[in-house]
């Protein structure tokens, strides 16, 4: 939404009204969307209370009860080496959430930073930065996260940090051609026209009106991320067991597939499903939010 207004100079300058993330608020007006907030809203929640919550050890080993079926002391039944399969679920979260947003977290940041830099300045710094965003595109996540573990070693630090990398030109595209949008608009150049340097304009103004897409695109990268760092934790090369993890639990319950017990493995898998679901409906239902609102 625009609105003009008078500048000191007498000139008229016309604004544009930040709708900031308050174009969000979509809460209530989808069921879908409300489940899938309430079931992010629960996994952080159990993650952050793992501790307290977990009614075992998720580490502790009781041979004496190895793939125990579901009972009244182990709901969810045990693993091969006896351990409360719930225990490690309600743990798993924490390594499960934390890698992700880290992943997120680092890549928003970076493809933020790269994309309105490419937008803004234009010439030959939009061409170098394109170019580099797309060089970077073009090597898959999974290869740039296994090349790293295997020189650094296993665990989150590796995939973390390759996953980082291999997100962020996804973020910096869309932030490239967003924020080239952005610029084009009146109340733009009406700023810069008034003596505005070109960073407190993007700071101020232009960040904040692109904000509500690249958080829209966060929430489903971080499902991808998830599913990805998973992805390694199954394989091997991201968490190492006996630290509890969704990925890593999988890898270890397909040995008990073979003797009959599925929820070893069906459990952390369901667990994945349900968080990657829920990040990808919040996602299309902010995209789909902010479409309308820009019509």
């Amino acid at each position: 939404m625009t609105i003009t207004t008078p500048s000191a100079n007498g000139a008229t300058a016309v604004l544009r009204r930040r709708p900031g993330l308050r174009g969000l608020r979509v809460l209530g007006r989808s069921p879908l969307f409300t489940a899938s907030v309430a079931v992010l809203a629960t996994l952080v929640l159990v993650a952050v209370l793992a501790p307290v919550l977990a009614p075992y050890d998720p580490e502790a080993v009781d041979l004496s009860v190895s793939l125990a079926g579901t009972t009244g002391e182990h709901l969810l039944g045990t693993d091969q080496s006896g351990r409360d399969i719930l225990s490690r679920l309600l743990h798993g979260a924490r390594t499960g959430l934390l890698g992700p947003l880290l992943v997120i977290g680092v890549s928003t940041l970076l493809g933020t930073l790269l994309g309105v830099v490419a937008a803004w300045r234009g010439g030959w710094a939009d061409t170098v930065l394109s170019r580099s965003m797309d060089m970077v595109f073009a090597i898959p996540g999974l290869l740039l996260a296994i090349l790293l573990v295997a020189v650094v070693g296993p665990g989150m630090t590796a995939p973390v940090i390759a996953m980082a990398v291999a997100y962020t030109p996804y973020v910096g595209r869309l932030v490239r051609g967003i924020a080239r949008q952005e610029k084009a608009r009146p109340y733009i150049e009406s700023y810069r026209v008034q003596g505005w340097s070109g960073w407190t304009v993007c700071l101020r103004h232009l960040l904040p009106n692109i904000a509500p897409t690249v958080f829209a695109q966060s929430a489903m990268n971080f499902g991808y991320a998830l599913m990805d760092l998973a992805a390694l934790s199954f394989l091997g090369f991201g968490v190492q067991p006996p630290t509890a993890d969704w990925g890593a639990m999988i890898n270890e319950g397909q040995s008990a597939i073979q003797q009959g017990a599925m929820l070893p493995a069906l459990a952390p898998s369901a667990c994945i499903v349900l968080a990657v679901v829920a990040f990808g409906i919040v996602g299309e239902g902010l995209a789909d939010r902010i479409a309308r609102r820009e019509q």
